[in-house]
């Protein structure tokens, strides 16, 4: 009889994966971070819809959602806490394998330790909504050190499918039995030492920090262990995306002619900018009652586009109940006739969903968005990318309080 779980992927959680997974710095560590997410996501619904045991339903990531990043741009798994017990979920793609390899730092690192490790067959290759996920089983901390092989050429240990507990029945049992065994504290990382570190394997083109021989795997783990080096090293090895997020703009403040964070009012720069460029972004005002504003401002595409810059417009017209309508347009400035070819603008939610998103083809003298409404209160975001380079605006609306005259 065959006790392995199997779950069906949703395509939304795909999606959400694929999402998330961009927050890493090159694509093995996308496609990486891609797999575990599908597989945490799938795995971790299951846990909280499926069990009615309690204790199973209390679960969660491991340390934290926030700690996921830096964990996944570097090694293979993630951890789940279930109450007091931790469990390890690594993924493979490998069908045929008859063996499954889990990274050192799952097993020898003091925060990383856990219970129970988990087998996951991971099956991306079939159509969007027939992709699964298997649980070929369980082995226990104690199992892992005592039946497995050390590799020391990926920093491994091996163990055999076949000494795998096939039901997850039995871990549910005995999840009142601490599985997990206590780990030899590692060599103390001074803090100069850990910088050098940090400089070394910051650098986006090491794909695989872990692997690096000239580093001995204690002071690896060390490094890893401190949450603080090792939001470092995933925030260095970022850097180079050179992603942007600015301070939330008051668009209510728009409105009584205030700006700020880099942003103008377009009648200050109508002495300054060709009228073409003011043209077309003011068509949509045909018309319109009340107070208007529109909001101006460069972004600079550094060193992308031989320091080209585009600027991003945003106008607004205030409608009934406090509601504001909002059109938006990447416009190219400094002589340019057109904008680069593939750079995209989008609105994203507060929840960081894609509401909307347009690319430039070639020959694009600008792009806009769909004219938009945004009720007092609500935040959205506009973001500007092109290739590994992006800049995201935040935006809220604060209710309006009108005095009478």
């Amino acid at each position: 009889m065959n006790n392995e779980l199997l779950l069906q992927i949703p395509t939304s959680i795909q999606q959400q994966a694929w999402k998330e997974a961009q927050q890493h710095s090159h694509k093995i560590a996308q496609y990486s971070a891609y797999l575990n997410r599908v597989c945490l996501y799938t795995f971790l619904g299951w846990l909280n819809d499926e069990l009615s045991d309690e204790a199973l339903s209390n679960s969660a990531i491991y340390p934290s959602e926030d700690s996921l990043h830096s964990i996944l741009e570097v090694v293979n798994g993630f951890a789940i806490a279930i109450g007091t017990r931790r469990i390890i979920l690594i993924p493979y793609e490998n069908i045929d394998s008859e063996s499954w390899r889990i990274p050192q730092e799952w097993i020898d690192i003091p925060t990383f330790v856990g219970d129970y490790y988990l087998a996951v067959q991971v099956d991306l290759e079939a159509k969007a909504d027939e992709c699964t996920l298997t649980v070929q089983g369980f082995a226990t901390y104690s199992q892992v050190k005592q039946q497995s092989k050390y590799d020391p050429r990926d920093r491994t240990y091996i163990l055999p499918i076949h000494n795998l507990t096939k039901s997850l029945t039995v871990m549910q049992l005995t999840l009142d039995m601490q599985m997990r065994k206590e780990v030899p504290e590692l060599p103390i990382l001074s803090e100069p030492d850990a910088q050098s570190l940090l400089k070394m394997l910051g650098n986006a083109c090491i794909y695989s920090p872990r692997l690096r021989v000239d580093i001995p795997f204690t002071q690896w783990a060390a490094l890893l262990n401190n949450d603080e080096w090792r939001q470092q090293l995933y925030q260095r090895r970022m850097s180079r995306l050179m992603t942007k997020t600015i301070a939330t703009n008051n668009l209510s403040k728009w409105l009584q002619n205030t700006f700020d964070n880099g942003w103008q009012s377009l009648n200050t720069l109508l002495n300054q900018e060709s009228g073409n460029l003011l043209y077309s972004f003011r068509q949509y005002q045909i018309a319109a009652q009340g107070i208007y504003v529109d909001g101006f401002k460069l972004i600079d595409l550094e060193m992308r586009l031989s320091n080209q810059s585009v600027a991003l417009l945003v106008g607004l017209i205030p409608e009934i109940d406090g509601k504001i309508a909002v059109r938006v347009q990447l416009h190219p400035i400094e002589g340019q006739t057109y904008l680069p070819p593939n750079i995209k603008l989008a609105l994203i939610s507060q929840s960081e969903s894609i509401i909307q998103e347009i690319q430039s083809r070639i020959q694009d003298n600008f792009i806009q968005l769909k004219r938009f409404i945004c009720p007092p209160g609500k935040l959205f975001k506009i973001q500007v990318a092109i290739n590994e380079f992006s800049v995201t605006e935040e935006f809220i609306i604060e209710p309006l309080v009108f005095t009478q005259q």
